[in-house]
């Protein structure tokens, strides 16, 4: 136990660091997500056979293949076209992944939202998109927010994998720890407790989110 906390401060800096890049990562890929999903789910609810084929193509590519193998193809693909950093190739690779999911949770509570209350708006005058802006979307992200939540602690502990392609965040971190010093238990473990304590502190952020916006009802 002492040679354990001896590693968890002696490595505290190094972690500290890597642990800004998990953030960053997770951030702005999470981010690049949101935007994309909801675009995509704004097609597939738009009506139109076209936008929703190209929904459904999209998705299921992205949930039918195993992230690494994406992040491995947009990595090597990107950066054969333009030339990308390995920071920003895994940060698109991941908005990609997570704004698949994210777009099937915008569909799905676009969707939950009562139909009156469009055909409502539009008796009063408004065009549709004015009546997705101002009443369908508002409405959709309430219901969103669990779901979005949850993709949100998925895609950072996502972010792990993104040491496969030469970034320095946590678990790459504690992969190099464990390979010099042979401690492999110990720096997995370490790397674990990391995550955990941004795992809790996100839903604890969370569960802060939606009580405010449940008395803001």
């Amino acid at each position: 136990m002492t040679s354990f906390l001896n590693d968890l401060l002696a490595t505290f800096p190094g972690f500290l660091q890597a642990t800004w890049v998990t953030l960053r990562i997770t951030g702005i890929s999470l981010f690049l997500a949101l935007i994309l999903g909801l675009i995509f789910a704004l097609m597939k609810v738009s009506g139109l056979r076209s936008l929703g084929t190209i929904y459904n193509g999209y998705v299921g590519i992205i949930r039918g293949t195993p992230l690494i193998v994406q992040i491995m193809w947009l990595y090597f693909g990107i950066t054969n076209i333009i030339v990308l950093s390995a920071f920003w190739a895994g940060t698109i690779a991941l908005a990609i992944h997570s704004g698949a999911y994210i777009a099937e949770i915008f569909r799905g509570s676009i969707q939950s939202v009562d139909r009156g209350q469009t055909e409502a708006a539009q008796s009063l005058g408004m065009k549709h998109g004015l009546a997705m802006r101002r009443i369908i979307l508002p409405q959709a992200f309430k219901h969103a927010i669990p779901s979005l939540g949850n993709q949100f602690i998925i895609g950072l502990k996502d972010s792990s994998l993104v040491a496969f392609i030469g970034i320095t965040e946590i678990f790459s971190l504690s992969m190099d720890n464990a390979a010099v010093t042979f401690k492999q238990l110990e720096f997995y473990t370490i790397a674990g407790l990391y995550y955990l304590v941004m795992v809790i502190l996100f839903t604890y952020l969370l569960s802060h989110l939606e009580n405010r916006m449940e008395n803001a009802q």
